[in-house]
């Protein structure tokens, strides 16, 4: 079985352990990958082919041919076996690099291209390792290569202006990233939604307030290789730096569908009719208690509470204030339920009438 954390063996010559030692890293830094530089190097007397059967005791191993580490006359018996035959029979991931201008076996695939450390080829060799069926990257644009240097080489923070931008690299370049996430109008919308949102969107249950929904989308965050993409605005509070990289464009850009929270939230805003708004009120509600987003819920409830008071609706000020009560006791905010329940029957629920002699 796999390790959770793959692992790579690069054999290559002592001689090239400074180049070995930069792809090592630049494979480390944009994948979940650990690389055995030392254990790489060939031994007095050894050749790639052994080498290459020592690599097994990784889960993959990358051949970095050069000058250096190809003998000059290499027979085609004395590496098909260890390179080829023996890899393909066992499962055994096994990739080819050229260094310089030696010439390698033309059988030998997949084969890189890496003299003077090219970005395009070790951007390839990444990918692979990443994902071995992944297909070959798309031609882009010179800006799209700057923006792929800062954020898919190595985790950063980048804005651009227009969010077709912002799309058109996350879709190039999303075999760079464990996943692409996507949040659209943020100057429209709360942080609170943009939590929930992106929380949603990697499949967490945030019952948490703002403050420790945001420090557990810190947490998951941080050790992953996400693009996050933030259209509109850039919430510093979403910029969660580590291993992640973040895209954020000036313009929101045209509306895409969004999720049926979002959906209710947008609805609640945007109506006209009370009775509308308050069917918007009662279905974010419900998908706040199904998805467990229960910061959007409070936060919502909290707006139709006040809507409630300027259309005297003492009934929706009751269900509203009531759900609230519910939440802060399930976030352990007893004293404050308290008061808040107490205002609550103060001002909707039915008195009794004083008796007259």
């Amino acid at each position: 079985m796999q390790a959770l954390t793959p692992t790579i063996l690069p054999c290559y010559s002592p001689a090239d352990r400074a180049v070995a030692a930069a792809i090592a890293a630049f494979v480390e830094r944009g994948t979940d990958a650990r690389v055995f530089l030392d254990e790489g190097a060939l031994s007095p007397g050894e050749d790639l082919a052994a080498k290459a059967r020592e690599a097994r005791m990784a889960d993959m191993a990358i051949v970095l041919f050069s000058r250096q580490s190809m003998p000059p006359r290499w027979p085609r018996a004395a590496w098909e076996d260890a390179l080829v035959t023996e890899p393909a029979a066992d499962g055994f991931r096994i990739a080819f690099a050229r260094l310089d201008d030696c010439a390698p076996p033309p059988v030998l695939k997949p084969r890189f291209e890496l003299g003077g450390l090219r970005t395009q080829g070790l951007r390839a060799l990444k990918r692979w390792v990443r994902d071995p069926a992944a297909p070959p990257a798309a031609a882009h644009s010179a800006d799209l290569e700057v923006l792929g240097i800062a954020l898919a080489d190595r985790p950063g923070m980048e804005t651009v202006a227009a969010a077709a931008t912002a799309r058109e690299f996350a879709r190039l370049f999303r075999q760079d990233f464990d996943a692409v996430l996507s949040l659209e109008d943020c100057s429209n919308r709360t942080l609170t939604a943009l939590a929930g949102d992106l929380g949603s969107q990697l499949g967490l249950r945030l019952e948490g307030d703002l403050e420790s929904n945001l420090a557990r989308l810190r947490g998951f965050c941080l050790p992953r290789r996400l693009l996050i993409v933030l259209e509109g605005a850039a919430p510093r509070a979403l910029v969660f730096g580590g291993r992640c990289s973040t895209l954020a464009s000036v313009e929101a850009g045209d509306a895409r569908a969004l999720d049926e929270f979002a959906c209710a939230q947008r609805a609640f805003r945007s109506a006209a009719d009370w009775c509308d708004v308050s069917a918007a009120a009662r279905q974010g509600r419900r998908l706040a208690h199904e998805q467990g987003r229960l910061a959007e819920g409070y936060e919502l409830m909290e707006e139709w509470h006040a809507e409630a008071e300027e259309y005297s609706d003492r009934a929706a000020m009751d269900e509203s204030a009531r759900e609230m009560v519910w939440i802060l006791q399930t976030w352990g905010r007893g004293e404050l339920a308290e008061r808040l329940d107490f205002r609550r029957a103060a001002a909707c629920d039915e008195q009794m009438p004083l008796p007259f002699e």
